[in-house]
């Protein structure tokens, strides 16, 4: 039995690193430490709790991870310090060996913080709970609002692909999601709290129902049918898992905006077998002019990872003129770095660290390139804006449908509210289109 009473007037912070499923979760969590009587701050105030729900896709985001923590333990010795998610999970002896860390939390122990702390006073050696994940099997729904404008909402979580190159089995477990009518619940109590657009996120969401006999498609076409939420997103969904029937159900559908975001990963067909990809070079196309031919105007993010073992110059050159010729919107551009215990690391043809930095950039100027003729093709036009609380310079700024970025002065009144607007000008830095509003 927690006793809450200790945590009553206590102040809590959190940092979360990483992906929108993180930032899902670490909202579950601080709603949990809230009802128990923690008051939230932001991570600059002084708090007497500190949770860091942590990323490891790459031996950067372990970096970042260790220097943010150490920064707070260094403004607030006396705080009680939380370290949880796929850092964790996957290196709990290391995170517990920064000095100041009290509590180190796996990826499923994180929905029980409260049962780990018996109350917000530094410890003598930190504690680390962090069970096996693979084994796994439940699943802990989450969605995110109160952070940012548009919600979060978690649908699946763990992956059963293990890519040579991939520690997220390890981390996050196996496949596995909530039913839909579990899931629908999830969605309108997010509408209830106010959200107005929602991005269905997870490991590898084309997975969803199959535990249940259900599928992705079955989701999104319940979800549609709510009708307090203006707008959905399909957050990262792979491409063999992106059928023609979810490609024509969003083309018709009010609710589930035109943006998808696809891994490709390579565009070489030799690292993608070495990736234990599911999926070809000519299966990735087909699926991009699919988009193309039925929704002319959709915003197509695609993520690549260059640098990793065996890649070649001819292999980065296909790939890059393979990201050229499509018609694609922007990239998420991934340097490869060695994670432990990967298949990858069998491989002997190492890609010199100078090599990956250079084919990085060159992948980064590309998509500068595609997501400014992206916006030009806009400019003119009017579009519908759902705006965001946060301020820039006395600017705001927001999405349309088709995710083009727009800002227009500040105005509290449209925070979180649809507005039309005029497309005018791109931004100083190409990544924003100025707007004039055309009705409020």
């Amino acid at each position: 039995m927690i006793d809450q009473s200790v945590f009553e007037n206590k102040k809590v912070a959190f940092h979360t690193f990483g992906c929108k499923l993180n930032f899902s979760e670490t909202s579950t969590v601080a709603r949990s430490m809230m009802e128990a009587g923690f008051t939230k701050v932001n991570l600059s105030e002084s708090a007497d709790v500190y949770v860091f729900n942590t990323c490891s896709v790459t031996e950067l985001a372990d970096k970042k991870c260790k220097q943010v923590i150490k920064k707070a333990i260094r403004q607030n010795p006396d705080a009680f310090i939380v370290v949880t998610g796929c850092f964790a999970q996957l290196k709990p002896e290391d995170v517990s060996n920064i000095e100041g860390v009290d509590l180190v939390l796996g990826s499923n122990e994180k929905f029980d913080i409260l049962e780990f702390m018996n109350s917000c006073d530094k410890q003598n050696q930190p504690q680390i709970h962090a069970g096996e994940i693979r084994t796994n099997k439940n699943f802990q729904p989450s969605y995110s609002f109160g952070d940012r404008t548009r919600c979060f909402l978690k649908v699946q979580d763990g992956c059963d692909y293990y890519c040579s190159y991939c520690t997220i089995p390890f981390a996050r477990g196996r496949s596995r999601s909530d039913t839909i009518e579990n899931t629908l619940k999830q969605a309108q109590q997010a509408a209830n709290a106010g959200a107005k657009e929602i991005i269905l996120t997870g490991v590898n969401i084309g997975d969803f129902g199959k535990e249940n006999k259900e599928s992705f498609l079955d989701l999104i076409k319940e979800l549609d049918k709510i009708e307090t939420i203006e707008r959905f997103r399909i957050s990262s969904i792979e491409p063999n898992l992106l059928t023609d029937e979810i490609i024509e159900f969003v083309a018709q559908s009010k609710r589930f905006m035109p943006h998808f975001h696809i891994p490709l990963q390579s565009g070489s067909d030799k690292i993608l077998k070495l990736m234990k990809r599911k999926y070809d070079t000519q299966l990735f196309k087909s699926k991009i002019n699919t988009i193309k031919q039925i929704i002319p105007s959709a915003f197509i993010g695609v993520d690549v990872i260059v640098g990793v073992r065996g890649e070649s110059n001819k292999d980065f050159e296909t790939t890059k003129l393979l990201l050229k010729n499509l018609d694609i919107t922007q990239l998420h551009v991934f340097t490869y770095s060695e994670r432990p215990n990967t298949q990858a690391l069998k491989i002997d043809d190492v890609v010199p660290i100078g090599v990956r930095k250079e084919r990085s950039k060159i992948l980064h100027q590309l998509s500068d390139k595609k997501t400014k003729a992206f916006y030009k093709k806009h400019i003119g036009q009017e579009a519908t804006i759902l705006f965001e609380k946060a301020e820039n310079n006395g600017y705001m700024s927001g999405y349309s449908s088709n995710y083009i970025k727009a800002e227009i002065k500040y105005d509290e009144a449209l925070v979180n509210k649809l507005v039309t607007v005029k497309f005018k000008n791109l931004s100083l830095d190409d990544m924003c289109i100025t707007s004039t509003p055309l009705e409020i």
